[in-house]
């Protein structure tokens, strides 16, 4: 083998080795994207979760003080929306959570 078959054998190998590195940064990159998505949808839910206890917990006093009622139920009017709305929540961060690490596992 002549000096210039095996450089450009060599050429060869660092291009495949380039082409090779650059696949797998890419997917390294679009999952590390992925995961700052799901990320940011998470502390979006969170938000949502805490505007609702806040309700929840507005609508308790609300029962308490100016209705004058001593106890309340789950099923009361003002707490049966809330409560399932943050339920759906709830499952929705679990859900993404599990993504999140199931992708951090990657």
């Amino acid at each position: 083998m002549t000096f210039g078959e095996r450089m450009k054998e060599m050429m060869d190998q660092g291009l495949a080795a380039s082409k090779d590195f650059a696949v797998k940064a890419g997917a390294k990159a679009q999952n590390l994207g992925e995961q700052g998505i799901l990320m940011l949808e998470i502390k979006q839910l969170e938000g949502q979760a805490q505007k609702l206890l806040t309700r929840l917990g507005n609508d308790t006093y609300i029962v308490f003080t100016e209705r004058d009622q001593d106890t309340i139920a789950r099923d009361q009017v003002e707490f049966k929306s809330t409560l399932k709305e943050i339920a759906i929540i709830r499952e929705a961060i679990e859900k993404k959570e599990a993504e999140l690490k199931d992708r951090k596992g990657v």
